[in-house]
């Protein structure tokens, strides 16, 4: 047993984001000699990459994560985590990974907005992550990696990085990589952690019985872990029983699938084997064409012999184009999914069965959360119990290994994730035990409770903004400006998140209306709400408004977007949001939204040279704010006529709009803007005299 790195807290920045991880660590000596052997390898052109593959519950993001730990020195510009798969299976793009990435990196970098190109490292995201990492050595370990098209976009062209990435299923495309596939642990160690585990000389005293349940486990760290707090609540039951019993469940689990589900059918029943390919030395779902290295000198081996990684070997050079680094798969890759016959599954139920049914629901309800993340906060209002009750429901789950502890939020409000093997399961349970009216109610006790939540921190950024809401219970307060703005710069991404999930369902556009609108309020507060987010949030408001035919709010949506994308200097994209705000705008007869829409798409072509078109359309906006009454803005909109015209060389048409934007200023009172325009004038006529 080895307790782990003793690595200081803080010495390298980053390191307290990976995932805690277990507090005992057995067996994987062979795959941390195997990474630290291919970490060594150096690749000419770009970062090397390090692929760690295992099947669901192999423990490859807690090796990950200590592998990380053990070399994290090596690497003092910091260690960036991120997750490239939601627990429910859900695909993250490369260029939100590398906006993520990039935040952590550098809080204060200008994260750029989502782009839509379809090649995915020259995203605007991707590009910035890699300027961004030039010159600095800095480990990135992205977590669940689905396919190779998540990756290839953040390779940095610095070869003092390392990328480690963890896969249930091969990574096809990259070039020179060699991946470290992770089976069961050996005998030995699988004895050592069921020991720990269920504590007292249960194991010791009846070895063969260990031998039998570890067995029955195919050696997979999860499943162990499973039946061994299985094991402590049943204080009589011997160890050979439980292995017995747990063949037993996973057999019946196999009849109700069928006869024809895949899984092993290796001794201790169906799916519980380990032979040499399914066992120990197994490999993830898909890697059986990956290339099998020869034995020979400085091969890494497990203790059936199987080889894991080779030793540092004199690397090919890729050559200098990146596309060449890689060969993009054509579809993303499908998540690898648990058999139903698979003895995770099976240790699963045992210890389901044995749930109270408070506990049983909460675990079932916090498939629901954001990203499958909760806090007491968040908890308490998917189940509707107080707060309290939630934290010590949510700490039992976490003891019976059924969630993962996550990393505290900044008020150090514990936070806890359901496994991802574990999720398609808990699904089907609540599918079957929970009617749909309760799911729903809970469903919208979470954003309203997320929406109150928000607007209490913006009242406490911003306490002259009007009355705050009525106060949240005392178990659920935010303290002081300094928490409201942690809070919500720590849960943006969930509170984005449970946003975009209710909209995706559909069925609460009211209560994620009042959270859009609560975040777009609150966010800008914190000093540092990125644009990207706030594109995110104006893209949500479309979404509702298009789906509800509200051209009205749909219009406004687009010009913010629009505003968004002028502010990045990205001209093009935002004419056609200010074009198709036009739309929305003309067809409900809103004459102000359609000449703001005039407006900015005029800018914009002013912004890309197009004289012509920036004085037609300028000149449009000019008649719809006339027709309105509005002369502040007649008189900005005819100096920027005569600007066009000017671009034009069409001087006496510029002096005359000049002239016409000095009368209206004139009959309104502007002396500020007489004195800009008038100078704009006088330069025109000086130029003009001057022979220009």
């Amino acid at each position: 047993m080895d307790p782990g790195p003793d690595a200081p807290a803080g010495a390298v920045p980053g390191l307290d984001r990976l995932p805690a991880g277990p507090a005992l660590f057995a067996g994987r000596r062979a795959e941390l000699a195997a990474l630290r052997a291919a970490a060594a390898r150096r690749v000419s052109g770009r970062c090397p990459v390090l692929v760690l593959a295992g099947r669901p519950g192999s423990g490859r993001t807690a090796l990950a994560a200590r592998f990380a730990r053990t070399v994290a020195a090596g690497y003092p510009d910091g260690v960036l985590f991120v997750r490239l798969s939601a627990p429910d299976g859900g695909r993250v793009p490369p260029g939100r990974a590398a906006r993520l990435l990039l935040e952590q990196l550098d809080p204060q970098a200008a994260v750029p907005l989502p782009g839509t190109v379809e090649d995915g490292r020259d995203e605007p995201g991707s590009v910035a992550l890699r300027e961004a990492l030039a010159g600095r050595k800095v480990l990135l370990l992205l977590d669940d990696v689905r396919d190779a098209g998540q990756v290839w976009p953040l390779l940095a062209d610095e070869p003092g990085c390392l990328v480690l990435a963890t896969t249930a299923g091969p990574l096809t495309g990259i070039e020179d990589i060699d991946p470290v596939i992770l089976g069961g642990l050996d005998r030995s160690a699988s004895g050592d952690l069921l020991a720990d585990l269920v504590g007292g000389t249960r194991i010791s005293c009846d070895p063969v019985g260990g031998a039998d349940l570890a067995e029955a486990c195919a050696g997979r760290p999860a499943t162990l872990r499973l039946m061994a707090r299985w094991l402590r609540g049943n204080p009589k039951t011997a160890v050979t029983d439980a292995a017995r019993e747990l063949n037993r469940v996973v057999g019946e689990e196999s009849a109700a699938a069928g006869d024809g589900a895949d899984g092993g059918t290796g001794k201790g029943g169906p799916g519980g084997g380990r032979s040499a390919k399914a066992g120990r030395g197994g490999k993830p779902p898909g890697t059986a064409g990956a290339p099998r290295k020869k034995e020979g000198p400085g091969t890494a081996e497990h203790e059936g012999g199987e080889p894991v990684a080779a030793e540092p070997v004199a690397a090919p050079e890729p050559a200098g184009d990146p596309s060449t680094w890689v060969k993009p798969a054509p579809e993303p890759a499908e998540p690898v999914p648990v058999p139903d016959n698979d003895p995770l599954l099976g240790a699963f139920t045992l210890v389901y069965r044995g749930l109270p049914t408070a506990q049983a629901r909460m675990l079932r309800t916090l498939t629901l959360a954001p990203a499958q993340t909760a806090d007491p906060r968040t908890a308490s209002a998917l189940v509707g119990c107080p707060a309290p009750e939630a934290a010590a429901t949510l700490a039992a789950l976490a003891d019976r290994e059924l969630l993962g502890a996550e990393a505290p939020a900044a008020d150090g409000t514990a936070r806890y994730r359901v496994p991802g093997r574990l999720y398609p399961r808990l699904v089907r349970l609540r599918e079957q035990e929970d009617r749909p009216a309760e799911t729903e109610l809970a469903r919208a006790r979470l954003l309203e409770r997320m929406v109150r939540l928000t607007e209490s921190a913006r009242a406490l950024l911003d306490p002259a903004d009007g009355p705050g809401p009525d106060p949240l219970p005392a178990a659920l307060r935010l303290g002081t400006a300094d928490q409201a703005r942690d809070w919500l710069l720590g849960e943006r991404e969930l509170l984005l998140g449970a946003v975009a999930d209710a909209i995706g369902h559909g069925d609460l556009d009211g209560s994620a209306g009042r959270l859009v609108t609560a975040l777009l309020r609150a966010l800008p507060l914190t000093g540092a709400a990125a644009p990207a987010d706030l594109y995110r949030l104006h893209e949500l408001v479309l979404t509702v408004a298009e789906r509800n035919g509200r051209p009205r709010r749909a219009s406004a949506a687009l010009l913010n977007l629009g505003d968004l994308q002028v502010a990045a200097g990205r001209w093009e994209q935002a004419a056609a949001h200010y074009r198709a705000a036009l739309e929305h705008a003309r067809a409900v007869g809103d004459e102000p939204l359609c000449a703001r829409a005039l407006e900015g798409a005029a800018g914009c072509h002013r912004a890309l040279g197009d004289a012509v078109r920036a004085a037609d359309w300028y000149g449009r906006a000019l008649g719809l704010r006339q027709s309105l009454g509005d002369h502040a803005a007649e008189a900005r909109l005819l100096a920027r006529v005569a600007e066009a015209h000017t671009a034009q060389r069409r001087f006496e048409e510029a002096d005359r709009e000049y002239r016409a934007a000095l009368a209206v200023l004139r009959r309104i009172g502007d002396e500020r803007g007489r004195e800009a325009v008038g100078t704009a004038l006088a330069d025109l006529r000086e130029r003009v005299d001057g022979g220009w």
